[in-house]
């Protein structure tokens, strides 16, 4: 730690951020490698650590005995203040040197609200913000993560995109880069090879060309440049990197446990969600290794409480035989064992009563729609005889919560769907009421809507997103009828959702909105401390862009999608014939029932999803 870094430390908030140090991050001999990496998410040091996702990869590239990867977080407000008085530039924390200095400056990007940060971590590095402003002697510029199906947005500022699952795709990158860094390639030689590499998006070798009424007329790429770049994926899961021995945060963080993964990818094919597509095919864990590395991750870490994670973590087959392995080990020594993302439709007495041998906290469910008809729109498949029948195992079984999530502003909705929420929430309170009358008048029902935002590579893709007036009236309309004492209402900022549907669905005009935004003071958007909607206003009015056109504008059935740059496996055909299903409220039965040939077995072996 440098004298200067000493004497600002005791003047911010939480300095454990910035410090360095903890249990099980990785130092190495400098002189014992050849390529370094700051490995940067754009969010605070709590949201970061809590991502399982840079984990993995931070084990994936540190695993590389001549690779040296350190983490990189956005300072806060009054880190940064400190940083740029003192002339301290952004560094690692693993070594304290300033990331401007290393070969590669790695993003993990999954939320459009984090875009700004980029900007912001860049030029905190020293490093020039936009990518045309930066030569052969700065690091390279590269990001992944979901936000990177569209890549278009953040063009004018990365070098590089990685799409789909980082773990085999970045070793490939980084033995090229390093072989470019021995040979002195420069820098176009080294974009044109990374542009061959597959899972790689070079954008400053694809030209766009507009209409007269701003849609895309052509995406061309330079010679020897295919498109679209298919993502990757991991084949097997259990022979891919799990991080047992993992970085154990020296302040709190916002998951502060240890994560399982079980499986990735969804059965379900829900019309709105963008992972639910973009991770196809399902492809699963073993129990028994899963058993393994809950139970070491725990004995390496000190953790208390596990959670297990995917998707949709009740679709696991062999989940209660995994449960009963873990609680095996965890129940005796009070480690509780948590499972998000569980479904109305397949919450079973068996798993509650596996629930109960830890710790029991709230259980959580997400119809997403108030009505039947709008459930089948959406292809929920979940049905209020379902979230009955669960919330009678929960009730009955001891818990006297549940949180409900739904969405606003979804296709085809009405004022009845909105109702419809108020009066499922009230069906939930009263079904609480009768099955738990030892808990009477102590049940609590929590509602939380979003405002629904229109993602790339989905059926919705060509949807529009309700204006922020209209969605604040569904509120309104909801709110006023869900005037129950037991029930809680929350409902989503309608400000962040319009610009995340503008810059999940923008082209690469959008740039020069980012960078002008930044320049006023654009950072932490995804912050109700520092977000600021009329800043960004003023940003598409100085660029001469209208930022509905983004997010409110219905799409043509034949227009040119920016994202359309990247693929998912997914094919277009698909999603179209899922949104006409959706108008018609046609549900599409889940991949373990039929394969609905959305494109994915592509990535199979022999063609065939094994859901």
């Amino acid at each position: 730690m440098t004298k200067e870094l000493e004497k600002i430390l005791p003047l911010v908030q939480k300095p454990a951020r910035y410090t360095g140090g903890e249990y099980r991050a990785v130092v190495k001999d400098k002189s014992q490698v050849d390529f370094r990496v700051a490995f940067c998410f754009p969010d605070s040091y709590e949201i970061g650590m809590s991502n399982l996702g840079m984990r993995i990869l931070y084990g994936v590239m540190n695993g590389l005995p001549e690779v040296w990867c350190e983490r990189v977080f956005a300072p806060w407000g009054d880190m940064e203040e400190q940083m740029r008085a003192h002339h301290i530039p952004l560094y690692g924390l693993e070594s304290g040197d300033p990331i401007g200095t290393f070969d590669l400056i790695a993003f993990s990007v999954g939320y459009e609200m984090a875009y700004s940060n980029i900007l912001n971590m860049l030029d905190l590095a020293g490093v020039p913000v936009r990518r045309a402003d930066r030569n052969g002697s700065h690091p390279l510029v590269i990001a992944g993560g979901t936000c990177c199906y569209n890549p278009e947005p953040l063009s004018d500022f990365v070098d590089v995109f990685s799409l789909g699952e980082g773990e085999d795709v970045t070793v490939e990158m980084l033995q090229v880069c390093r072989r470019a860094k021995a040979e002195g390639w420069s820098r176009e030689e080294l974009l044109r090879v990374l542009a061959k590499v597959p899972g790689l998006y070079v954008p400053s070798l694809v030209d766009v060309t507009y209409n007269a009424d701003g849609t895309i007329r052509a995406m061309t790429p330079a010679d020897g440049v295919t498109l679209p770049v298919l993502k990757r994926i991991v084949s097997d899961l259990n022979t891919s990197y799990y991080p047992t021995q993992t970085i154990v945060p020296s302040t709190e963080i916002v998951h502060d446990r240890v994560m399982l993964e079980v499986f990735r990818g969804c059965i379900r094919g829900c019309r709105f969600c963008q992972a639910g597509y973009a991770y196809r095919p399902v492809r699963a864990k073993d129990p028994e290794l899963l058993v393994q590395q809950g139970i070491a991750a725990c004995k390496d870490s000190g953790y208390q409480e596990m959670t297990l994670s995917s998707l949709s973590t009740s679709d696991y087959r062999p989940l209660e035989a995994l449960c009963d392995g873990l609680l095996d080990y965890c129940a005796p020594r009070d480690i509780s064992l948590s499972l998000p993302s569980l479904r109305a439709d397949n919450f079973s007495m068996g798993l509650m009563q596996r629930l109960q041998a830890g710790r029991k906290s709230g259980l959580t469910f997400a119809p997403e729609a108030g009505t039947q008809r709008l459930r089948d729109a959406i292809n929920k498949n979940v049905t209020e005889e379902d979230l009955k029948q669960s919330c009678r195992t929960a009730f009955s079984g001891g818990w006297s919560s549940v949180k409900l999530y739904f969405m606003l502003g979804l296709p085809t909705e009405t004022d009845e769907d909105v109702l419809g929420i108020a009066d499922l929430a009230k069906k939930v309170l009263a079904w609480g009421r009768e099955y738990g009358p030892h808990q009477r008048g102590g049940v609590r029902v929590t509602v939380s809507t979003a405002c629904f935002v229109p993602k790339p590579h989905t059926a919705f893709q060509w949807e529009a997103q309700v204006d922020m007036d209209e969605y604040m009236r569904r509120v309104t309309l909801l709110r006023e009828n869900m005037r129950e004492r037991n029930i809680t209402y929350n409902w989503h900022d309608p400000d962040t959702s319009f610009l995340e549907a503008v810059f999940s669905r923008g082209d690469r005009r959008l740039g020069a909105v980012i960078w002008e935004a930044w320049k006023n003071g654009a950072k932490f958007d995804a912050w109700s401390e520092y977000f600021d909607l009329q800043r960004w206003l003023d940003a598409f009015a100085a660029c001469g862009l209208d930022p509905h056109f983004y997010a409110n504008r219905e799409r043509g059935r034949e227009e040119i999608f920016p994202w359309e740059v990247t693929s998912t496996g997914v094919s277009r055909a698909f999603l179209a014939r899922e949104r006409e299903q959706a108008y018609r409220a046609v549900i599409t039965p889940d991949c373990r029932k039929q394969c609905s040939g959305c494109g994915a077995n592509q990535f199979c072996p022999g063609g065939v999803c094994d859901a």
